[in-house]
């Protein structure tokens, strides 16, 4: 179901911008997903979305951006893609996300963009435009087996057509790049898929690919991964039950392993493990009088 509703606020506060993304203020312009990821922890009940598969669409988002940016006095990374991919499908009939990144280009304002989809390149006009202070466009990607991904992204434009996308935004100057998380443990975690992801990255240009070698499991977020989990791989949620229990984070059996390789990879693509760091314009000046 799609409802629409009116926000109250559109930006939250970072006190310290995120020493991984530099993100200060997080923009959230749907909530629910499309992709409906069988991972996804924006499930979890301390979300209080009710039902994941229903999206609600925040109709007045840009009234509130074009507000809440016009009084922020410290310009910083706006990160989006946190809590629902700003480029569902839906995107193509509201244009939320086109719309507001618009108004951050108006701004000047610096974004980075987490997405699965290749609908980012709809706005690559704009994102050019927000490169003249910094843009930054990070492509999810847990595995390379486009098969394996329509069992656990079924909304998702594939993997391939997402390294598709990287090429493109990368042959235009856009910083851009991976997060590699979840590493799903018994299914993601061997170090083909590892070397895969890291090689295919690096020959689209990518800058950086982020890791994470482990998956969070909380309330109704495991209820439903564990459902899909017995729908798409029989006796895989007993095999998480075993060595995993109520625990939080399930970090991969080979985790230590698979950094290593993932950190010699790393060396030999000359890839970084986080975005570029973005300071004001006014502090760069600061800092090249020392």
């Amino acid at each position: 179901m799609i409802r629409e509703i009116e926000a109250r606020t559109l930006l939250s506060r970072n006190t310290h911008p995120d020493p991984v993304f530099g993100v200060k203020y997080t923009m959230n312009l749907y909530r629910g997903c499309q992709h409906q990821c069988i991972y996804c922890d924006s499930r979890s009940a301390c979300y209080q979305i009710e039902d994941f598969s229903d999206i609600l669409v925040k109709v007045n988002a840009i009234e509130l951006l074009e507000k809440e940016l016009a009084g922020k006095r410290q310009k910083g990374i706006i990160g989006t893609g946190a809590m629902s991919d700003p480029y569902i499908p839906l995107e193509r009939q509201y244009g939320l996300t086109g719309r507001a990144l618009a108004v951050i280009a108006r701004r000047r304002f610096p974004i980075h963009i987490v997405t699965k989809s290749d609908l980012v390149l709809k706005d690559l006009d704009t994102l050019r435009e927000i490169n003249k202070v910094q843009a930054a466009v990070s492509f999810t990607i847990t595995t390379a087996d486009d098969e394996l991904a329509r069992k656990l992204e079924p909304g998702a434009p594939s993997p391939s057509q997402r390294f598709r996308a990287m090429e493109a935004l990368t042959a235009t100057g856009i910083h851009t790049g991976v997060t590699m998380m979840p590493i799903l443990p018994f299914i993601e975690d061997d170090e083909e898929n590892i070397r895969q992801i890291v090689s295919r990255a690096a020959a689209c240009g990518a800058k950086y690919v982020i890791p994470w070698f482990a998956v969070t499991l909380r309330d109704r977020q495991r209820v439903y991964f564990y459902a899909q989990l017995d729908r798409l791989f029989p006796g895989m949620r007993e095999r998480y039950e075993q060595t995993f229990g109520e625990r939080y984070e399930c970090r991969t059996r080979n985790a230590d392993r698979l950094e290593g390789i993932f950190q010699g990879l790393c060396r030999q693509y000359d890839l970084a493990t986080r975005v570029k760091s973005w300071e004001p314009e006014e502090v760069r000046k600061q800092l090249s009088l020392f």
